[in-house]
């Protein structure tokens, strides 16, 4: 969820060589998502945001992740006008201490009756983070692979495979960013990847380039790649 209080609105583009994009707005909540996304930064803009938890799709906007995932979507059309007096409150905040404290107050408010998520789904994601399969955790809930997977999407907005491949990438940025002289082989199989060919086809597939083409790039942020 990001609210943008200066600058333009926030601008998507299918890909680097899509030469027209889509005007999003200023208030847009990004689903989960497992393929890049192309934005303009060409201007300086100021933004209030918070990163979700997987259950906070439907306290806070009232539709399941899924049905949010894979998009940006615009914020006025979940909540109507009340998005628009959020914008001018934040923006009359003036002071970005005083702008994250009344954002957290105005997420409490519109969250009053805050739920945990499903049992099944929160040991599944304690799980698949230290590495187990989605075959072993459907078996442990005692669920089909049919209802487990529609408790899943519902909650986190992508199926346990694709969470899963998220959390390996994740693992391997991570180590790119960090470790910037370690061989490509070492760090895909630190990851988990078969192999260094699976790990350059999964890595184009969900960020849109190579892994030498990212240690070459050298981003500030390990999520966020310049085009140049």
């Amino acid at each position: 969820l990001a609210i943008r209080l200066s600058g333009p609105p926030l601008r998507t583009f299918e890909s680097d060589d899509d030469a027209r994009g889509r005007t999003v707005g200023h208030a847009v909540v990004g689903g989960a998502r497992a393929a890049p996304h192309v934005r303009d930064i060409s201007e300086p803009t100021h933004s209030v945001g918070a990163m979700l938890h997987p259950g906070a799709s439907d306290v806070l906007f009232g539709a399941p992740a899924d049905a949010l995932a894979g998009r940006h979507t615009r914020l006025d059309d979940l909540w109507g006008r009340f998005a628009d007096e959020v914008r001018e409150r934040l923006v009359e905040a003036a002071v970005p201490e005083r702008q994250l404290a009344l954002f957290e107050n105005l997420l409490i408010e519109r969250a009053p009756r805050v739920r945990g998520l499903h049992p099944a789904v929160a040991a599944s994601l304690a799980h698949f983070a230290v590495g187990r399969s989605v075959r072993d955790m459907v078996r442990d809930t005692g669920y089909s692979h049919r209802h487990f997977l529609a408790l899943f999407r519902r909650e986190v907005g992508l199926t346990p495979k694709v969470h899963c491949r998220l959390l390996r990438f994740q693992a391997a940025v991570a180590r790119l960013h960090e470790q910037t002289a370690t061989p490509l082989a070492d760090v895909a199989l630190d990851a988990g990847y078969s192999d260094q060919p699976h790990f350059v086809r999964e890595f184009r597939e969900l960020s849109g380039i190579t892994p030498g083409e990212y240690r070459r790039l050298a981003p500030r942020a390990s999520h966020h790649v310049p085009f140049r």
